[in-house]
């Protein structure tokens, strides 16, 4: 099993539903940062990652048939080239709304972390926003610049551009299948989101 589906959107841009759009329509199971938290030991993997390990991609994505959200999106590149086959979805929303809900989420967890190792303080608060967390415009502008060089690397036929509430059409006839008749995966709201973290923590302190 190889990698056919390469999510290159940030967290916070619906990636959660896309997740499950992608294991509806026959592409799972999909790797997403909820894999991470659960799995010890694709969370070792990511650690030693972002400690700087040389990756072994196939390795790490063993069993998937696709990914999306963080920690895989920051490699979306060197995983487009590693897999030349697969198709990239760019996942997006509007700037103001996705960094309202950055702040309602994934902001404050990378804030308050104290785990100096995790990927989330590792990556996405010292490399990807440069410990600048409290820089609305400085954050909005990573994103930007993010969406933009995505557009710019990747072959408009290789590369679909998904607006968060689009829905089934776009995503289906990129991918080449029949729209399913339930309706488009939706959840992962702020309150879903501190469950979640809240529920891995208490994971790790049963350990």
């Amino acid at each position: 099993m190889t990698l056919e589906i390469i999510g290159a959107g940030f967290g916070r841009t619906g990636t959660e539903s896309l997740k499950r759009a992608l294991e509806m329509l026959g592409f799972g199971p999909c790797h997403h940062m909820h894999e991470v938290m659960a799995r010890p030991e694709l969370n070792q993997k990511w650690r030693a990652i972002a400690a700087g390990a040389d990756p072994d991609w196939d390795q790490v994505f063993q069993g998937f048939r696709a990914t999306v959200d963080w920690p895989s999106t920051h490699y979306w590149d060197v995983l487009a080239d590693h897999y030349p086959e697969a198709k990239i979805i760019l996942s997006v929303r509007d700037s103001e709304s996705w960094f309202n809900s950055m702040q309602n989420t994934i902001l404050p967890v990378l804030r308050d972390s104290t785990d100096p190792e995790s990927f989330g303080t590792a990556v996405i608060r010292a490399q990807v926003f440069t410990g600048r967390l409290d820089d609305r415009d400085h954050i909005i502008g990573v994103y930007e610049d993010h969406i933009a060089r995505v557009k710019a690397t990747i072959p408009s036929e290789r590369l679909l551009t998904y607006e968060l509430g689009s829905g089934w059409g776009p995503l289906c006839a990129f991918l080449g299948c029949e729209a399913p008749s339930e309706p488009y995966p939706s959840g992962n709201r702020p309150d879903q989101f501190h469950e979640k973290i809240a529920a891995a923590d208490a994971a790790k302190g049963v350990e």
